[in-house]
């Protein structure tokens, strides 16, 4: 069974940076792609960013490339997303998801493990 635990979601001020981490825990090599979502209130859900855990090789929502980094380390079975310049705008609950195949998918419908999400809140 294949779970995944978010941490470090928070209430921060617009400029600040947050980083958040997802740990997964479950059967070794049960996910090739490891990304991030949020969802606002009222809102879907929109895609961050994606890794691979072979290679390392990223992909990110165009209006976020420039302020997120995202990054992995296999040995630990961890991602962290790294959000910097923060705004009011960032403010979701932000969601780790595992995808068990290989490729970069920005729907939420293509991932298979979810974990429970954290909170992110930037005030102005």
């Amino acid at each position: 069974q294949v779970q995944l635990v978010e941490s470090g979601g928070g209430l921060v001020q617009a400029g600040d940076s947050l980083r958040l981490s997802c740990v997964v825990s479950g059967p070794p090599s049960s996910t090739q792609v490891m990304a991030w979502f949020r969802q606002a209130p009222g809102k879907e859900r929109e895609f961050v960013a994606a890794i691979r855990w072979i290679g390392g090789t990223t992909i990110y929502a165009d209006s976020l490339k420039d302020r997120f980094t995202l990054s992995r380390d296999s040995a630990q079975n961890s991602v962290w997303l790294q959000m910097n310049t923060l705004e009011s705008g960032d403010t979701a609950v932000y969601y780790c998801a595992g995808r068990v195949f290989p490729g970069f998918f920005r729907e939420p419908g293509k991932y298979d493990y979810w974990g429970q999400g954290t909170q992110v809140i930037v005030s102005s």
